[in-house]
């Protein structure tokens, strides 16, 4: 009896090992068959999987030559300060204007790279400002006959790239980044009792910007554009003098700055040279 029963569950167990095996390799045949129905195209590769065609809509397209302009042109008065409830008699009026041309060629669709030149000019003047905190406080003083100007030059590199919004083309955002070097002046004078004194100053920096935008298309060969900075890493190192001549000190700054800036808003007009979306 006992022989028995240990032979049942030998029988029991070679037939649970078998179907084991079996599904094993059924298994495997699976495997097979779904590694060739990948090898097939039944499921797309990974890369194609990922393409979101966010490059499908074509707002400059390969081999395009690029030739733009971008300025812009702003003003202070005392007028527009917030401050008036501390500050009295305020002589305040200022400028800055800024020009820049530029050529990109297009190395693929959608892609930019391009030389920009810049030129700055920033002029101030205060001829009288008073702060008053009232009597309690205790504390008021007054400046005047102080001025400022300031002009600059720049080379730089950029590349952008474009993505249209249309299905012609005629409208699209594009996102620029920008290596900039830059040069410039500063004179400062002011009083110092009934004499005028000067300090001159040589500017020295490096920049790396972004600079998104919009780009419109009012004819098919010219697009009008919109950018603003939003800043990026810097460095600058002023070197400064007296008006004899004589250097009176250095200072440095490197840093990392991302924000609007209301004052690097360009408005530009961009000519292509070749268009493809004539063919």
């Amino acid at each position: 009896m006992k022989r028995f029963i240990i032979l049942l569950l030998l029988s029991a167990f070679l037939s649970a090992t078998d179907e084991v095996r079996a599904a094993y390799a059924a298994g495997n045949d699976s495997l097979g068959g779904r590694a060739a129905r990948i090898e097939k195209g039944h499921f797309l590769p990974m890369k194609r999987r990922i393409d979101r065609e966010i490059n499908k809509i074509k707002s400059v397209y390969k081999g395009e030559v690029m030739i733009g302009l971008t300025a812009s042109y702003g003003t202070i008065k005392a007028d527009d300060t917030e401050m008036m409830l501390i500050l009295d008699d305020i002589n305040l009026k200022g400028s800055m204007a800024t020009i820049k041309p530029f050529v990109g060629y297009a190395y693929r669709d959608n892609n930019v790279v391009g030389l920009r030149f810049g030129y700055e000019n920033i002029d101030g003047e205060l001829g009288n400002i008073a702060l008053d905190l009232g009597e309690q406080n205790d504390l008021s003083f007054s400046m005047d006959g102080m001025s400022m100007s300031s002009s600059s030059y720049s080379w730089s590199i950029f590349h952008r790239s474009y993505m249209g919004l249309d299905q012609k083309g005629r409208i699209g955002f594009f996102a620029e980044w920008e290596l900039m070097a830059r040069t410039g002046t500063m004179t400062f004078s002011y009083m110092n009792g009934d004499e005028k004194k000067y300090s001159h100053s040589r500017n020295t920096g490096f920049k790396l910007n972004f600079n998104p935008g919009m780009a419109v298309y009012i004819f098919p060969n010219v697009c009008t554009t919109v950018s603003f900075g939003l800043g990026g890493l810097y460095y600058n190192k002023i070197d400064q003098s007296d008006e004899t001549g004589e250097h009176t000190g250095r200072r440095t700054k490197s840093g990392l700055r991302l924000k609007f800036n209301i004052a690097d808003i360009n408005i530009g007009m961009v000519v292509h040279l070749w268009n493809k979306k004539k063919n």
